[in-house]
């Protein structure tokens, strides 16, 4: 007769605590990813070519600090890191009051870059550090849920009270959430750690993770299609006549939902190629119908689709940094992938930009499907084999 070994807990409190602090910074940050680029074309008289600008001075700042963040979380405390970081996170939703032309809001949005870049890595990692070995593939899929949700929610609410109230009135549920947010990460009970020397070498390998080049450059094709998501849907909408374009992110979060209810289990199993592979088909598929299809239903179904494929994919992107890394490494790997996302996030608003304001949004998001088509065939002939060449688990 199997002798059936029962799982580690893997909902602890402070796991708990970890997701929706998450879910909180991810949901108030969200709440001005479709918001800005309607105020600075509506209000401000902005040019469309140029909302790129603006909306990737973020992301940008994001690459800078993401490095130093792994090395950061790693050497210090990561609740400490994560406290200090929110704070101040949050405390920069005020700048967007007095941004009132194109520059302030560039520099308000690179301020708010390096902050929620440091408060994200540490975020991430000491999620890692509450969750048992043997769920952690599950565990990422599921901390990633409330960030990806949050990013899907947060813009639905955020085109409704923009709608409705106005931009300022956004900002302030953005501080309140925002605020929830540290109260949640005070209660966590971080796990002690082994005690790291600050006197070690410092080496490229602290600060990215070195083995995981080829894997870097490949998620930048769909990360470049998730940066075109969160800002130009809501204007792709209003464009093909979609009245409530807001209703997308809610099947892109119901698609995100659906797929951690089993693609965690997938990589936790070994199907960590599959998984890959079958995410990035279906997200190719899912954008080139939403460039093709005008109307509510393709308008849903592939916002569905983006949702699912993105959900499967981000998480197993992530256990693949995992596993090539040292234990000592966790933020380096997080770092190392969380800049990955966030320079193909960067690229795609920056190139989305220029892209809507001179070809058209249909243009963008076939572009989109292209690059995640293009995506299958480089993950399976290199990401693949360098990986199983240099895996530790």
């Amino acid at each position: 007769m199997e002798i059936q070994i029962a799982k580690p807990k893997l909902w602890s409190l402070s796991y708990l605590n970890v997701c929706l602090a998450n879910f909180l910074m991810a949901c108030s940050f969200n709440l001005l990813m479709p918001s800005i680029p309607l105020y600075i074309t509506e209000q401000m008289g902005v040019a469309q070519s140029k909302t790129g600008i603006v909306l990737a001075s973020y992301a940008i700042a994001l690459m800078f600090v993401r490095p130093f963040s792994g090395y950061i979380v790693d050497l210090y405390s990561r609740k400490k890191v994560l406290l200090v970081a929110f704070s101040c996170y949050v405390l920069i939703f005020f700048g967007y009051f007095w941004a009132t032309t194109v520059m302030l809001c560039i520099l308000v949005r690179f301020l708010h870059g390096i902050t929620w870049g440091l408060s994200t890595v540490s975020s991430s990692t000491l999620a890692i550090d509450v969750v048992p070995t043997e769920r952690r593939a599950e565990g990422i899929g599921y901390y990633g849920t409330f960030m990806n949700v949050a990013m899907a929610i947060g813009p639905f609410v955020a085109i409704h009270i923009y709608n409705n109230w106005g931009f300022q009135i956004l900002l302030w549920c953005a501080i309140a959430m925002g605020t929830l947010g540290i109260v949640a990460t005070a209660m966590i009970k971080a796990p002690e750690r082994p005690k790291v020397e600050q006197s070690q070498k410092l080496s490229m390998d602290r600060f990215f993770l070195l083995k995981g080049w080829p894997i870097f450059l490949n998620q930048l094709l769909p990360c470049f299609a998730w940066g075109t998501i969160g800002p130009f849907v809501a204007q792709y909408g209003k464009q093909i006549g979609i009245f409530n374009a807001g209703i997308f992110f809610l099947f892109w979060a119901g698609g995100i939902i659906t797929s951690r209810v089993f693609a965690g289990k997938l990589v936790d199993r070994g199907k960590i190629h599959e998984v890959n592979v079958s995410a990035m088909a279906i997200v190719a598929i899912a954008f080139f119908a939403f460039a093709t299809i005008h109307n509510i239903y393709a308008f849903c179904i592939s916002g569905l689709f983006i949702g699912i494929g993105f959900g499967m994919m981000f998480p197993a992107l992530q256990t693949l940094y995992i596993n090539l890394a040292e234990n000592s490494q966790r933020g380096t790997a997080n770092s190392t992938y969380l800049i990955g996302f966030d320079l193909g996030l960067a690229i795609g608003m920056l190139l989305g930009g220029y892209i809507t304001g001179f070809f058209s949004f249909e243009t963008l998001y076939l572009v989109a499907s292209g690059l995640c088509l293009f995506s299958v065939l480089i993950y399976w002939t290199c990401s693949r084999v360098v990986f199983e060449r240099n895996r530790l688990r």
